[in-house]
């Protein structure tokens, strides 16, 4: 399968999924930003990190890049595309996910390890986890309050939308167990299709049992069947 890991100025985190990808017998090549061609991929996925030293508001300069509109093409052709941390705020900020991504909720960074609750596994994405699930997973963001209106809050719950929340180890949803203050305890949506996911959480840092975990295998795992 092939891939793509767009790469920005103040990425951080493309490395780490290269690593993570390549781990899972990907065929993944690293794009600049200033590309405006994309190799042929089956994923295409925004890394976590800085993009642009979050200059104007977290991934918004990086959604004007030029190899963007590509990623754009591609997602609304069915390319599958990943975006995690400060890619989950890029695709927010090109409207191929809808929402916002605010301050956290102490309005501090966050770095640590998170239980998540998996909420949905009919995707290409969760598959190979089973539903309901407690995984962990590491956070490190600011910004990562995820916020939308009404309307669309329905959406994402009816139509099975919400790909992870945030919740104790245990599997309870409570505001204690909710790093940043998102709304309802998200922590990834899908697109509608299903072919698009943003999340927080960096399944690319659980890929080693023996160093920090592997509850993030079966994300790219699933990527592959």
């Amino acid at each position: 399968m092939n891939s793509s890991v767009i790469v920005f100025p103040g990425s951080n985190c493309d490395r780490d999924i290269a690593v993570a990808l390549e781990k899972m017998q990907f065929k993944n090549k690293l794009v600049w930003h200033k590309d405006t061609n994309l190799p042929k991929s089956d994923l295409i996925v925004i890394p976590g990190g800085f993009s642009y030293g979050d200059y104007l508001r977290s991934g918004a300069i990086a959604a004007k890049s030029r190899i963007i509109n590509e990623v754009i093409k591609a997602a609304n052709e069915g390319c599958l595309v990943l975006g995690v941390c400060n890619g989950f705020q890029i695709l927010i900020e090109t409207g191929l996910l809808k929402g916002a991504l605010l301050r956290n909720k102490n309005l501090k960074f966050i770095n640590k390890n998170v239980s998540l609750r998996v909420n949905a596994i009919n995707n290409k994405f969760c598959k190979k986890y089973k539903l309901g699930q407690i995984i962990k997973l590491n956070i490190a963001h600011n910004e990562g309050n995820y916020f939308t209106n009404k309307d669309h809050l329905k959406e994402l719950e009816d139509n099975n939308l919400i790909a992870f929340k945030y919740c104790d180890e245990k599997g309870s949803i409570n505001q204690n167990s909710n790093p940043n203050g998102s709304l309802n305890s998200i922590a990834g949506i899908f697109n509608k299709n299903k072919n698009i996911l943003g999340m927080m959480p960096h399944p690319e840092r659980m890929i080693e049992k023996s160093v920090s975990g592997d509850d993030g295998i079966s994300l790219f795992s699933s990527l592959l069947n």
